[in-house]
């Protein structure tokens, strides 16, 4: 979370990928870098126990979803 927030703020666009348990923890950590706006992808958890084809699978899953954050941008400041 905090390296896309941070890539933002640099003018790099980025986009953060969480697992959903993690989702209240990314929108925690955005308001206390001050960008509480700033919009993350949540994907399904567990991920460890995952082979690499499952894996690629989400990763497959996720990337329209980056791609159009990507478009949009985040302007978090």
């Amino acid at each position: 979370m905090l390296d896309g927030i941070l890539l933002e703020k640099a003018g790099v666009p980025a986009v953060s990928i969480v697992t959903q348990p993690f989702t209240v923890t990314g929108q925690a950590m955005a308001a206390s870098w001050g960008v509480p706006e700033y919009r993350f992808v949540a994907m399904p958890h567990p991920i460890a126990n995952l082979s690499e084809d499952e894996l690629n699978a989400r990763a497959d899953d996720l990337a329209g979803q980056v791609l159009e954050m990507l478009k949009q941008g985040q302007s978090p400041e």
